[in-house]
């Protein structure tokens, strides 16, 4: 299927007329009308009408407009993708975020994107990780463990895991806390899926000691919102909430900490670009 020879249908249909066809596509009239003659003959069936120096499309042309327009939309978006591949640019970034890194971090440096960036486009990170994000069509996935060497990746940030208490606390003007004080005080820790309560974990049995009264809950704020109500201290990673009260947590190997990734795939069309937002976004951090 000739597509110029379409355009020259759709313009016709559009204009009435082959002479004012031809004037909107600036070809002369007897070209147009061979064209048109030559659709028709690949086609096997007529279009025009001929009356006077007018055209009327033909039932079957009346069928075949609406298709022939949509084809050529197609064929336009295809154009403007090819394009934008060719440039290496991306007009939409599709980013796979761990929530509370979308609500702490990302949030926060998507809201200094210009209009010459891409429009960001946010889902969940999916469970399994990076590798499978970027399967799954994410052009930029942040994670929390080291993405595999496969990937292109950026080391974003390392920010802290958290013990919130209330603001009258004995604890509140510490600081800090050694895990081994923690883990003797009730506790809301996040479910073994999110982060901080792995590596919470490791802290824990590094200090070769258990836990005590603990309350698992799957969401930060949640975690937070229970602490504050003085159900325990809440161990996270996002910023604080309810006028709770951070501490650092003190471990042997040191103080606990979590830390971001940017993983993209090396081949992508656009990898430069995601390498520099990757680079932006650490320097936000």
């Amino acid at each position: 299927m000739d597509l110029r020879l379409l355009r020259y249908f759709v313009a016709t249909a559009d204009a009435g007329s082959a002479t004012r066809a031809a004037e909107v596509l600036h070809v002369t009239q007897p070209v147009l009308s061979r064209q048109l003659r030559q659709l028709e003959t690949n086609l096997g069936v007529p279009l025009f009408a001929r009356e006077g120096r007018r055209l009327r499309l033909t039932r079957t042309a009346e069928d075949l407009l609406p298709r022939a327009r949509d084809l050529l939309a197609h064929a336009d978006d295809l154009e403007r993708a090819v394009e934008v591949l060719a440039s290496g640019r991306l007009d939409e970034l599709h980013l796979a975020v761990p929530s509370t890194t979308l609500t702490d971090v990302l949030a926060p440096f998507l809201a200094t994107l210009g209009p010459d960036d891409p429009v960001a486009m946010v889902r969940e990170l999916d469970p399994r990780g990076a590798a499978a994000a970027v399967r799954a069509g994410a052009d930029l996935a942040i994670v929390t463990r080291p993405p595999a060497r496969s990937l292109a990746s950026r080391a974003l940030a390392v920010l802290p895991v958290w013990a919130y208490v209330r603001p009258d606390d004995p604890w509140a003007g510490r600081g800090s806390v050694d895990v081994r004080d923690l883990v003797a005080r009730p506790l809301v820790l996040l479910t073994e899926d999110l982060r901080p309560r792995p590596l919470l974990d490791a802290a824990v049995e590094d200090a070769a000691v258990g836990y005590g009264d603990v309350l698992e809950v799957s969401n930060a704020q949640v975690a937070q919102a229970l602490a504050a109500s003085g159900r325990g201290i809440a161990v996270v990673s996002d910023d604080p909430r309810f006028d709770l009260v951070p501490l650092h947590i003190e471990a042997p190997a040191g103080r606990v900490r979590i830390r971001l990734y940017a993983a993209w795939d090396p081949q992508h069309h656009a990898a430069e670009t995601l390498a520099a937002l990757a680079e932006r976004l650490s320097a936000f951090c």
